[in-house]
Parts: C-alpha cells; sequence; structure tokens
C-alpha cells in the first residue's frame, strides 16, 4: 500500500483509471432525476453523501498523480470546487430532474475535497518517512 504514496507508484494508471471512474459516477450520481434516488430519513444525508464522494473524489485525484507539493494540493482543492459548483450549476438548469441548485452542497464538497486531500497528504508523509527510516 505504501507504493500508493510514492510519486514513483507503479499503480498510478491504476489509480488514474479509478479517479476517471470515480468522477464519472459522480457526476452520474449527482445528476440522477430525483424520482430514482430513494428517501433516507438521515439528517443531512445529502451533505454526507457530498462531502464523502467529494473527499473520495480528491483522495483518488492524488493517487493517480501523488505529490505533497501545495500548489497541486490547493489546485485538486479548487477542482473539487469547481467540479461540485459546476455539478449543482446543471441541477439547477435542468429542472425536469427535479434536482436544485444548493450552495451548501457546493460547501459539502469543498469540505470533503478538503478532507480526502488532508488524508492524503498525511499517508503520503507517514509513508515517505517510513520508506526513509527503511
Amino acid at each position: 500500500m505504501k507504493e500508493l504514496f510514492t510519486p514513483f507508484s507503479l499503480y498510478k494508471k491504476r489509480a488514474r483509471l479509478i479517479a476517471i471512474l470515480w468522477t464519472l459516477l459522480v457526476f452520474t450520481v449527482c445528476l440522477m432525476p430525483a424520482k430514482d434516488i430513494p428517501e433516507i430519513n438521515v439528517p443531512l444525508i445529502d451533505k454526507w453523501v457530498h462531502f464523502l464522494l467529494f473527499g473520495a473524489f480528491a483522495f483518488f485525484c492524488l493517487c493517480s498523480r501523488p505529490s505533497k507539493s501545495f500548489l497541486f494540493l490547493f489546485l485538486i482543492f479548487v477542482f473539487s470546487v469547481f467540479y461540485g459548483w459546476l455539478i449543482e450549476t446543471l441541477q439547477g438548469a435542468f429542472p425536469f430532474l427535479g434536482r436544485t441548485y444548493e450552495l451548501m452542497d457546493i460547501v459539502a464538497d469543498g469540505i470533503g475535497g478538503f478532507i480526502g486531500i488532508t488524508v492524503f497528504y498525511f499517508l503520503f508523509r507517514y509513508f515517505e518517512k517510513r520508506n526513509v527510516k527503511s
């Protein structure tokens, strides 16, 4: 597993494929018609789903191109927020989906992206330090 978090990872191609598939999954799930989404009685479930989807999105993007560069991590964060905004804009633009534009979904996307980046960063640093000691 530690190889996943190095710039010389042998798993970058697989990680890239997973990141692309996850990006498509997020797009598909977020643009599903509201009537096709099962009703779950959990407070703020919609926000939790956005949080998890975009946390994994940022994490998988970083696994496909491992880096601890602040600029790159920041760009992934910006891209997470932009992707969330784009999806919300599309939801608002197509009323026949039964979905609406919600600013708090974009906030949840951004928080999820930030947490995904943070988890990746600490795993990267942890395995980097372990490799140096070995």
